[in-house]
């Protein structure tokens, strides 16, 4: 594995990329078979009978085969010890469990890791790319999921919104992105460290604890594919993460709140940033569809709410735009009567954004107006922002860098790490 300075950023976004490392990892191709990551329980037994596998023998392989996908993290069928040689010949002709190709990955001064990921086409024209971000927490560790390819939101302080979009991701691709930073991280029991990722952990407590899928995309323009991806996460005989433990964002599409909270139960986070119309059509341009009225409705209507199940609302910190107290006070009262946490965002730039961060003394000043009224009200820590993974910068390289940037990259090589 190779490591270098990732010049290409470091010539568009000088002041953030002193210590950062961007590393070239090379992994195989996904293959044109079809993938046997992302098919429910009913879906894979359809895919075991249609390579032969006699009906009294589904529900055993079913299970087998879902004991070594999720829970040993193991990615070649070869490795499937108590699986027959002729079974394992079959499936490896008909099916691939092959990980994602990493293009890149780039560890921040903090410690966030972040990955570019590229995927087969599947209609788009060409090879497509996402990225991931893992963060690391001394109570926790916690993965942030894309779930399409661009966005069609475009608001107007996220990096990831200037892309345009190009698809949906799959279920495979959503869980893929879980998988292969488990397998970065060491973190399935009893796996081989791949070359370059961490050591085994010295205690028992797993790196992946929590996942987001607040990365590139917004999720429910993406429902099924979504939800097919989580609930496998969240099963408990598989990758087994806590319903508590998946938070889905989503900008506002409020059709789908209700029905995500009924058929994923999961955690929910709405990506607020303004308290009136006006500025949030601006900000958060889905507002013009779904106003604040209509949103909020949603999020009071939202399954299982309760103050042991509280709704986090996002809110971006932006400099003279909605960060007077006046706003704060706001803020509390659109909120009454809903069980929820206010996060505050220190506005992270990227190159080229029309927006400032709010001076650190008046963020301050207005968590203190929304922690009076019994909110809490955390000043997330801006993490990962050296390499461009902190909150609204994602997006991919292949369209954040010009073509003869990327060209300066490849040519500049790197020294191995010994």
């Amino acid at each position: 594995m190779a490591v270098s300075l990732d010049i290409a950023q470091k010539a568009a976004y000088p002041a953030a990329t002193s210590a950062a490392l961007a590393s070239t990892v090379t992994t195989p191709v996904q293959d044109e078979k079809p993938s046997l990551i992302g098919l429910n329980r009913e879906e894979l037994g359809n895919a075991l009978a249609a390579a032969g596998v006699p009906a009294r023998q589904i529900r055993m392989r079913v299970n087998q085969l879902w004991h070594w996908l999720y829970v040993r993290g193991i990615s070649d069928f070869s490795k499937m010890s108590n699986v027959s040689k002729d079974l394992r010949s079959k499936l490896e002709f008909a099916f691939t469990i092959a990980r994602p190709e990493i293009v890149t990955e780039q560890i921040s001064v903090d410690g966030t890791r972040k990955w570019l990921f590229r995927f087969p086409s599947r209609g788009a024209g060409k090879p497509v790319e996402i990225e991931t971000v893992y963060i690391p927490e001394e109570d926790r560790g916690t993965l942030c999921i894309s779930s399409q390819v661009g966005c069609t939101l475009t608001c107007t302080f996220c990096h990831t919104g200037t892309q345009k979009m190009v698809r949906n991701l799959t279920a495979e691709e959503i869980l893929g992105q879980l998988m292969l930073a488990k397998d970065r991280l060491n973190d399935f029991p009893d796996a081989d460290a791949p070359e370059g990722s961490l050591g085994a952990s010295t205690s028992n407590r797993r790196r992946i604890t929590n996942i987001v899928m607040m990365g590139m995309g917004e999720p429910l323009y993406n429902f099924g594919n979504v939800k097919k991806a989580l609930l496998i996460a969240s099963d408990g005989d598989g990758l087994s993460l806590s319903k508590r433990r998946i938070t889905l964002s989503t900008s506002g599409v409020t059709p789908e709140i209700v029905r995500t909270g009924d058929e994923i139960g999961c955690m929910l986070a709405i990506s607020l940033h303004a308290v009136n119309d006006e500025l949030r059509n601006t900000l958060v341009p889905i507002n013009k569809k779904y106003n604040l009225e209509t949103l909020l409705q949603a999020c009071r209507d939202y399954p299982g709410l309760s103050n042991a199940k509280r709704i986090t609302f996002e809110y971006v910190m932006l400099k003279d735009v909605n960060d007077s107290l006046e706003d704060a006070k706001q803020l509390v009262q659109l909120l009454k009567g809903i069980p929820a946490k206010i996060n505050l965002l220190p506005f992270n730039p990227w190159p080229g954004s029309p927006y400032e961060c709010s001076d650190w003394e008046q963020i301050e000043e207005f968590a203190d107006v929304v922690n009076r009224a019994g909110y809490a009200s955390p000043i997330r820590t801006p993490r990962g922002r050296d390499i461009f993974a902190a909150c609204g910068q994602l997006k991919s390289a292949s369209e954040r860098l010009r073509k003869s940037e990327r060209e300066a990259l490849e040519k500049a090589g790197s020294p191995a790490i010994l």
